[in-house]
């Protein structure tokens, strides 16, 4: 029997730490089955060069659990250590006999996951003592034992192994007991260990018969050796990607497509990614792409190996140029990493220009949930937007779909403003602006759909780089004033009685909401009143909506145009009226405010130019008075004016016919409104 310390010294152990002191301890499974299939994927390198003359045989990894022992054992069938080995590789913890088995075999070795011996001594974070029977696969070789309680003394023995192999066992500590269930050591090795390379045993298969479930015997393999990401593409069908998208997600819709990746230059990469189908809420289906380094699993969080639009993908990668200890500050800086991002983007872009070239109209029916990758990714990525202008689709409210080229073509003559700027309409509710949409239809004009979720910050990146390229919503002002084609001439409702009309519409308007009343020439056509809202202040409103923090434009009210159109019958009707039943009320008024005006003028000008100390008292208290004054009396003006608008019922009936146009009048308001028009109906 052999007693010493392992070689633990200050300048070995800091890579321990970095690499292999794991703030999740499950971690540890993981590292002891990748040390399993190392080992055994040697000895499959050494059979195939004719080093090992035996005979392979049952080359499974078996994991189990003895509850009563308290004991967690990871069995292989691998080439084994002898007792100078273990001396090597597992008490002189610097030595990694990855590397040199890798030297010496480096032709055949591309299967090696990397690193055998250091990941073992993650095992003591769930575990009192380890042990380690083991034979090696050399001629003569005897089985020994390697034991050690956690501290750096450890022991080895003779041991009794008939076959070449390695057996750990874990005597796990008290506050780890976890790893003694079933299921959680099951839930482990399905995350961690589903598409290693050699089959991973844990329990027994269970069948039914005779109305009882009985244990059959046979090893419960948990894992797929041969995933369909490392198999040739030539050889699967789309049933196959199918299958595997619904393994792997069993929850969710079948996808819109896949891509199949398969690189070995200048840096080796396999995997499928699918696209889902997703319409709204997309960060819940983030961290759906799993990353693996030579089928071990290493993380679902792929920020920095996947561009951010792609992280709503799903699937899986698998690279060996991305370490088993995958840390956000080594993607962030490893050239390998940027490589396999950049390559990622590129064979995406040219997979979705592929389906648009070959198969135009699949790729349109399948826009509407494309359209949320698409539009993410030219948005956050220049690349990608470089490529993606070849394919992305513009949808009209008509439901047909066109190319930026296209689209471009299709609009510039009729939608080309007198400032020679192109002027893309958009609509993003079919419904709700509808009315305006049919007014720009009249005029011969295109309306997009632009009712995504991102389409508020699309339309920003698409104003930036489309030449001369404006858009606006329907509903953002009066149609004639969205495409400017000639200089607008004068409203001809004098200024003082377009002030009056304000007030008298200001009056029936709802109190609660912000409008700012404007008056526009727009035909005995055209609606009576139009109710527009800013593009630019609304626009600002949406994305801050999508921001998760606050900002000016999202905590700003509502503000919206009031348009009325004075050519309109219904219009002068109210202007008439107003000046029939006003007149001797707003004269009387106007006849007091003159005089008051008068002298505010009067001592406004007496004091124009004097410094405050060089104004009397009395003159400033006596100009004080006068204004006051005349506020009283310009407000029971203003007074006179909104009852006027609040209680004539056509005015409010022409508002309340914007607000409905625009999906806006509901509850008490709408009820009012309905009594209000049957009313207003006579009888032929």
């Amino acid at each position: 029997m052999q007693t010493g310390k392992i070689g633990v010294t200050t300048e070995n152990i800091f890579p321990i730490i970095k690499k292999f002191l794991y703030s999740d301890h499950e971690i540890f499974l993981r590292e002891l089955i990748s040390n399993a299939v190392d080992a055994t994927q040697k000895l499959k390198t050494l059979a195939s060069v004719g080093d090992f003359k035996g005979e392979l045989g049952d080359l499974t990894i078996r994991v189990k659990v003895d509850r009563k022992k308290g004991t967690l054992t990871i069995s292989d069938s691998g080439v084994g250590m002898t007792a100078d080995e273990i001396d090597r590789y597992i008490n002189q913890i610097a030595f990694s006999g990855a590397e040199e088995f890798l030297e010496k075999y480096k032709a055949q070795a591309n299967g090696i996951i990397g690193h055998f011996g250091l990941g073992f001594y993650s095992s003591f974070m769930v575990s009192d003592k380890v042990e380690i029977i083991t034979r090696s696969w050399q001629d003569g070789a005897k089985p020994v034992r390697w034991s050690c309680d956690g501290t750096p003394e450890y022991k080895i023995e003779d041991a009794d192994r008939e076959a070449c192999g390695t057996d750990i066992v874990l005597h796990i500590s008290d506050d780890s007991k976890e790893f003694l269930e079933d299921h959680r050591i099951e839930e482990l090795l399905r995350k961690y260990c589903r598409f290693l390379p050699i089959p991973i045993a844990f329990g027994t298969e269970k069948e039914w018969k005779d109305g009882k479930e009985v244990d059959t015997g046979k090893d419960r393999i948990i894992n797929e050796t041969n995933p369909l990401w490392t198999r040739k593409p030539a050889e699967l069908k789309d049933e196959d990607y199918q299958k595997f998208y619904r393994d792997l997600y069993p929850t969710q819709e079948e996808p819109l497509f896949y891509i199949h990746l398969n690189v070995d230059y200048p840096f080796n990469l396999t995997g499928i990614l699918y696209f889902p189908r997703i319409k709204t809420n997309f960060d819940i289906q983030k961290n759906k792409i799993q990353l693996y380094c030579n089928q071990v699993y290493v993380t679902d969080s792929v920020e920095g190996i996947v561009p951010e639009f792609l992280t709503l993908l799903h699937g899986v990668i698998d690279s060996p140029d991305i370490p088993l200890n995958v840390s956000r500050s080594y993607l962030q800086s490893d050239s390998n990493v940027k490589k396999i991002s950049s390559h990622i983007t590129k064979k995406v872009a040219d997979r979705l220009q592929e389906i648009f070239k070959n198969d135009r109209e699949q790729f349109e029916k399948k826009w509407d949930d494309l359209k949320l990758f698409i539009t993410f990714g030219m948005i956050t990525d220049e690349k990608f937007y470089e490529r993606a202008e070849k394919f992305a689709l513009l949808k009209n409210v008509d439901g047909k779909y066109f190319t930026f080229e296209e689209y471009e073509k299709l609009v510039k003559e009729n939608q080309t403003d007198k400032n020679k700027t192109l002027v893309y309409l958009y609509a993003s509710d079919k419904d709700d602006q509808h009315s305006y949409i049919e007014e720009a239809k009249a005029r011969g004009y295109d309306v997009l759909l632009m009712d995504g979720q991102l389409d508020p910050h699309f339309i920003n990146t698409l104003e930036s780089k489309l030449k001369d390229t404006r858009f606006a919503r329907v509903d953002s002002d009066v149609i004639d004033k969205l495409i400017v084609k000639e200089d607008r001439k004068e409203v001809s409702l004098p200024a003082d009685e377009q002030a009056d009309l304000r007030l008298v519409f200001e009056g029936a308007l709802p109190a609660q909401d912000h409008y700012w009343v404007s008056f526009e020439e727009l035909g005995e056509g055209a609606n009576p009143v139009v109710i527009t809202q800013s593009e630019f202040m609304r626009r600002m409103k949406d994305m801050s909506a999508m921001s998760p923090t606050s900002s000016f434009y999202g905590s700003m009210p509502d503000s919206r145009n009031l348009v009325v159109n004075v050519s309109h019958p219904l219009v002068k009707s109210i202007i008439e009226a107003k000046s029939k039943q006003l007149s001797e009320r707003l004269n009387e008024v106007n006849e007091k405010i003159k005089p008051v005006k008068a002298k505010v003028e009067e001592l406004e000008k007496a004091q124009k130019g004097k410094k405050d100390d060089e104004i009397p008292q009395a003159d400033k208290d006596a100009l004080a008075d006068a204004e006051k004054q005349l506020d009283k009396l310009e407000e029971e003006r203003s007074t006179v004016l909104k009852d006027f608008g609040k209680n004539y019922k056509l005015v409010k009936q022409l508002i309340d016919l914007a607000l409905l146009a625009n999906n806006m009048l509901k509850g008490e308001d709408l009820s009012r409104f309905v009594k209000r028009s049957i009313e207003l109906i006579k009888p032929e």
